[in-house]
């Protein structure tokens, strides 16, 4: 087994891709990587992985095990007063920042166009916190 751990600098300059790039596949779970102290590191196998080439036998099943899924929704909301939209958004916000040990964390992102009484809402995460968060956004339109 190769023990070989590429920054995130090193992998992007292999991979020709821009730093960033390479930070935002880790943040995103696509290219598995480890934390070390304020620093990603990549192992082979999982840059290896990431690029297609074929993966050893005896982290096929690791792959399977780590394998997520995830949604993205987009709610649109009309005829929304002001006071809904409040209630709606501290309630996402609040959902976000206060997520279950071990669940993937949800991103949302809300807007209101007040012209229109309109909210639109854009949650990304995985399957299960978002259908909670769905049924939540309901028992609050439906109060």
């Amino acid at each position: 087994m190769n023990d070989r751990l590429y920054s995130v600098d090193e992998v992007a300059e292999r991979l020709g891709l821009h730093v960033r790039t390479v930070r935002n596949y880790v943040r995103d779970g696509r290219l598995r990587a480890v934390r070390i102290g304020k620093q990603y590191r990549i192992t082979h196998e999982d840059l290896e992985a990431f690029t297609g080439r074929p993966v050893p036998s005896s982290l096929r099943e690791t792959v399977a095990r780590n394998r997520h899924s995830e949604v993205s929704s987009i709610v649109e909301i009309d005829a929304v007063d002001p006071v809904t939209v409040d209630r709606v958004t501290t309630l996402l916000m609040t959902a976000a920042a206060h997520g279950r040990p071990g669940e993937q964390r949800l991103r949302i992102e809300t807007v209101h166009d007040k012209e229109r009484a309109r909210m639109k809402i854009i949650v990304l995460g995985g399957l299960a916190d978002t259908a909670r968060l769905l049924d939540s956004i309901e028992g609050v339109l439906t109060l």
